[in-house]
């Protein structure tokens, strides 16, 4: 049995990208295995959160590499099949973290960490809509100028997709920042991106208005996910994705059949 009654901007995402992908992730919760890029990310975000326990003047790239070898540890005591399935001998060990070092290198490139002080780290965020539905996630960063002002910043390992492809990423932190409106009464005054792959960043100042429609962009959103969830109809969408999805094998577009819906018990807003 599973219940619709949250919603993250990753599983958002989902959905768009293509309805039964979506289901097949956040009702049946079908296991997916682990990939280096995601596992990569993981380590840099960790090395970055442990960053600004440093003291200021401390907040080097040599305590920052420094960091890596330790941040491993504490992901392979955590999950060491992950590890062991991902880096199995001491080479791919090696070569993640030298391209770790070069993301954090990246990092340095574009901030001084040594100029700020986080309010928070690797926040887990939530807050409910007036239909009901909670919207939840996790912010990488969030900044206060002395002024008030605040920042919500996303590290991405990756590089800047093309404007084309940029929608995903966008719409992620125009979600943040409509939970911190709806959690604070609180317009966030930059929302960036640091796209460590390609050294660049991406900053916007949302507006109110911005506000206000990325809330019915998520309303129209979640009407669509629970008339699909209510008709049982995950249409599957074809795309070039679709060559790195996991879940290809049993897809109908390509000729497969995923298993039976698991029972739905309830919907936000139903």
């Amino acid at each position: 049995m599973a219940e619709l009654l949250a919603l993250s901007p990753s599983r958002a995402n989902d959905f768009v990208q293509c309805p039964l992908k979506f289901r097949l992730r956040t009702i049946d919760k079908l296991p997916e295995p682990p990939s280096e890029a995601a596992f990569r990310g993981t380590l840099v975000h960790s090395v970055l959160e442990r960053l600004f326990d440093a003291s200021a003047p401390e907040r080097t790239i040599e305590r920052a590499v420094d960091g890596i070898a330790p941040a491993l540890e504490a992901l392979r005591a955590k999950d060491p099949q992950t590890v062991e399935e991902l880096f199995p001998g001491p080479d791919q060990i090696v070569r993640l973290q030298e391209q770790a070092r070069g993301l954090l290198e990246a990092y340095f490139a574009l901030e001084m960490p040594d100029r700020l002080e986080p309010e928070a780290r690797e926040e887990f965020v939530s807050a409910p809509m007036s239909s009901g539905l909670l919207l939840r996630g996790f912010v990488d960063r969030t900044d206060r100028a002395p002024g008030g002002q605040v920042r919500l910043v996303d590290y991405k390992t990756g590089k800047q997709p093309k404007p084309q492809y940029s929608s995903e990423a966008d719409f992620q932190m125009r979600f943040y920042a409509l939970v911190h409106w709806l959690s604070r009464r609180e317009l966030v005054h930059t929302l960036q991106l640091f796209y460590l792959g390609s050294r660049t960043t991406v900053a916007k100042r949302p507006t109110a208005g911005d506000i206000e429609r990325t809330e019915m962009e998520i309303l129209e959103l979640w009407e669509s996910i629970a008339r699909a969830a209510e008709a049982d109809e995950w249409r599957p969408r074809r795309t070039p994705l679709c060559g790195w999805c996991h879940f290809k094998p049993i897809c109908p577009a390509w000729g497969g059949t995923p298993p039976p819906t698991p029972e739905i018990t309830a919907i936000a807003g139903r």
